[in-house]
């Protein structure tokens, strides 16, 4: 089975890509994302639009795996839900904020089961740098983590 891969160069998505210097003279290596959400379908939506951003992306299932990819691949953002079986997301901020403390947090939640619990605000409290209400739109998204790399 042979795929073809378009070139990077063929998405017009040039402001939406953040590099940082590299660790050799010249070279640029793109920031790292990890994704962390329980729903895989907000996963997958989310690492698709940041990769065809140009982003380098990991996923996790819940702040557990999401620490242990993080340990092992250090990311310089984490884009992480809420409300998660398992550990969730306010926890995964504290953890994130005690061992790594420089890497930039966009909280994501949609509130709840019926949408009525809003922990954006101690998400923030927490140490997130950002936070997004579930529902968002490829610009929103996309304008917080410029947003997020720029504070």
């Amino acid at each position: 089975m042979q795929t073809t891969v378009e070139p990077l160069a063929s998405f017009a998505v040039a402001e939406d890509v953040r590099a940082k210097p590299g660790l050799r003279s010249g070279a640029a290596v793109m920031s790292r994302i990890l994704i962390i959400d329980d729903e895989e379908d907000i996963r997958s939506m989310v690492q698709h639009m940041l990769n065809r951003a140009g982003y380098d992306t990991s996923s996790a299932g819940d702040g557990r795996e999401g620490l242990r990819i993080l340990r092992d691949k250090p990311a310089d953002l984490i884009i992480t839900d809420l409300i998660m079986p398992g550990q969730e997301g306010l926890e995964t901020i504290m953890e994130v904020r005690r061992l790594f403390p420089a890497t930039k947090i966009i909280a994501i939640s949609g509130g709840g089961h019926n949408g009525v619990l809003d922990f954006l605000p101690i998400a923030s409290q927490l140490g997130a740098t950002l936070t997004l209400a579930k529902p968002f739109t490829r610009e929103q998204l996309l304008g917080a983590v410029r947003e997020a790399f720029a504070a």
